[in-house]
């Protein structure tokens, strides 16, 4: 089960550097502007693309399990505890799996688009073989001929505003705890009863194979997260310096 051991490396270093990008982009927009309410419509619009198919996400997956929808919003909207809320879609909670399901809906819309973006949009597989054989120089080779790619800055553009978005939320999540203990009660219970090796040949090659799958559009998101956090970040430098301003 390599798939369990792929996914927390992928997905820890991508909040980090999800929650330090944003940061960044979120500290040159009000540089720029001095002006709050002006840096979220900058920040919110930015990342629209990626907030249309979450909540567009949401909706569509209600509609199918035939679960009723209130009001949709795509317009931010500051939070009390000082988060910002990018949008929501109003659902009737009508269970633990409908609700799990259209919680999931934007990491899998998010994710099938990431991956199809990062492997054929991008070409981020180029990496790959060399950072295999450690080969530094072959691997910045790579990095320094991506922009040559057709359509490149907008692949790049769109999987940022996507995999920024697309992970769920805590109130999108609020299905899965229960969810879960459910799933596994049930897996112990046919493990006791005899059900073991079945389950490790049948199931768990299919499970190995959905985390791998999750680590790769995680993997394919913190790399192109790596990859615009240092220009970022030096243009926030860049900016505090000259303006002789400090977002803290």
């Amino acid at each position: 089960m390599d798939g369990l051991l792929w996914l927390p490396l992928t997905l820890g270093p991508l909040l980090f550097f999800q929650r330090r990008l944003q940061r960044e982009t979120q500290a040159i927009f009000l540089l720029l502007t001095r002006r709050p309410e002006v840096t979220i419509i900058l920040f919110s619009l930015l990342f629209f693309p990626g907030v249309l198919l979450h909540e567009g996400s949401h909706y569509l997956v209600a509609r199918l399990l035939g679960v009723r929808t209130g009001r949709l919003s795509l317009l931010p909207r500051p939070m009390k505890d000082g988060r910002l809320q990018m949008g929501y879609v109003e659902t009737a909670q009508v269970g633990i799996v409908r609700d799990a399901l259209i919680g999931a809906a934007p990491l899998v819309f998010g994710g099938l688009f990431v991956a199809y973006a990062g492997i054929w949009g991008l070409n981020l597989t180029a990496m790959w073989a060399p950072l295999v054989q450690g080969d530094m120089a072959a691997l910045m080779d790579v990095i320094v001929a991506f922009p040559n790619q057709s359509d490149f800055w907008v692949w790049l553009y769109l999987t940022l505003a996507v995999s920024s978005t697309m992970l769920p939320s805590a109130s999108d999540r609020r299905a899965w705890l229960p969810l879960s203990l459910v799933i596994l009660s049930v897996a112990l219970l046919a493990f006791l009863l005899g059900a073991g090796s079945w389950m490790q040949a049948s199931l768990a090659p299919f499970m190995n194979n959905a985390l791998r799958a999750v680590a790769l559009v995680f993997g394919i998101s913190l790399i192109v997260h790596i990859l615009l956090y240092p220009p970022l970040w030096g243009i926030r430098h860049l900016l505090s310096k000259i303006t002789g301003l400090k977002v803290v």
